[in-house]
């Protein structure tokens, strides 16, 4: 029995001194996955970056629509080049496509209304006035010529026709006398044609109607999202179906809004936008001796840059981890480079880099 608790005391020291010998090992680091960014100048200057379009400000351009509505179409796909005026996004336009159709009758009814204006007198009405003035002459006529005829006889002999006869063929020559003078009136007020107050009146209408028409049509072209410039389509946020409005479109992810469409420019037109500290700001070099590198994260890349401009103000620097709610403290100076291409370089707008500026 002591035998064996020697032994196995003996085999547990065994294994316990090897357990041990194995935790005391120093394992070797492992190789670095990328060289950190180094300092390519001897008094170099560090400052964080962020890619982005080659444009006059720097920024993407986010299209956003003017009218709200249901997305019809998107004839574009991320990636894709595309020329000012090409159509990026259509909206469902049939209800304000019925409202400019109908204004369009509208301001037709009313250029026709002012064109039969315009063409007063009309030919067959004239004529009918015409006639209708000659019809009351001879009815005069008439009236006249049995008045006298009534009349004479009773100058000859008064028992050969009543009083009452006599004054009825006064009368009716007197309604006759009327009824040419409105005839004539009637002819004249054809012949002058329309007045021009009406005229006037009807102009002020088709010029209203006309408005209605083109401010409706100016409309429905809002339906239709197009490139305000040529450029590199970069993201496209709603989907055939999706409900957008001028606030952008509803990222289910972020919870938030977010616009339509970002349009940049190709993928060899990009820009380096360098935030520089505030205490750093006194040792750049001047801009025409100014030189800098970046350095791609997560990789050992490293891409000679061509100074652009200065943005001339200090602000706070954004926190690019989160644009939208975190601000720092630190206050920078943004310096824009021009990336130059580089073979085999996989870079975006919106990627993290490192930039180093020399003199």
């Amino acid at each position: 029995m002591r035998r064996i608790l020697f032994v196995l005391s003996a085999v547990g020291l065994i294994v316990g001194g090897f357990v041990a010998y194995l935790g005391g090992r120093t394992q070797p680091a492992l190789p670095p996955a990328f060289n950190p960014a180094a300092n390519p100048y001897k008094d170099g200057i560090y400052a964080s970056g962020i890619l982005e379009s080659n444009q006059a400000s720097g920024q993407n351009i986010n299209v956003y629509p003017e009218v709200s509505g249901t997305v019809k179409e998107i004839p574009v796909k991320e990636g894709q080049e595309v020329h000012k005026g090409d159509l990026l996004l259509q909206i469902d336009d049939s209800i304000q496509k019925a409202t400019v159709e109908q204004l369009q009758s509208q301001s037709m009814a009313a250029l026709s209304a002012l064109e039969g204006l315009r063409a007063q007198p009309r030919k067959e009405n004239l004529e009918v006035a015409e006639a209708q003035a000659v019809a009351a002459q001879a009815a005069l006529k008439t009236a006249e010529d049995s008045w006298k005829k009534q009349n004479l006889a009773y100058e000859l002999n008064p028992k050969a026709i009543g009083k009452d006869a006599l004054d009825n063929a006064a009368n009716a020559m007197a309604a006759a006398k009327a009824n040419l003078e409105v005839a004539e009136r009637q002819r004249d007020l054809t012949k002058a044609g329309a007045w021009t107050y009406d005229i006037h009146n009807q102009e002020r209408q088709y010029q209203a109607s006309q408005k209605a028409y083109l401010s409706a049509s100016a409309l429905l072209s809002k339906y239709s999202l197009r490139a305000p410039r040529g450029g590199r389509v970069l993201a496209i946020n709603p989907t055939v179906g999706s409900y957008v409005s001028a606030q952008g479109a509803y990222d289910s992810y972020t919870e938030s809004m977010t616009p339509v469409i970002v349009l940049g420019s190709s993928e060899t037109e990009l820009n380096v936008r360098a935030y520089v500290d505030e205490i750093l700001v006194p040792r750049l070099p001047a801009p025409e001796k100014m030189k800098a590198q970046m350095t791609v994260r997560g990789s050992n890349v490293k891409i000679d840059l061509e100074y652009v401009r200065t943005q001339p103000i200090v602000s706070p620097k954004i926190e690019l981890s989160n644009q939208r709610q975190e601000r720092v403290d630190v206050r920078v100076l943004p310096i824009i480079f021009k990336v130059k291409p580089v073979k085999g370089a996989n870079l975006y707008p919106g990627q993290l880099v490192d930039v180093y500026i020399g003199g």
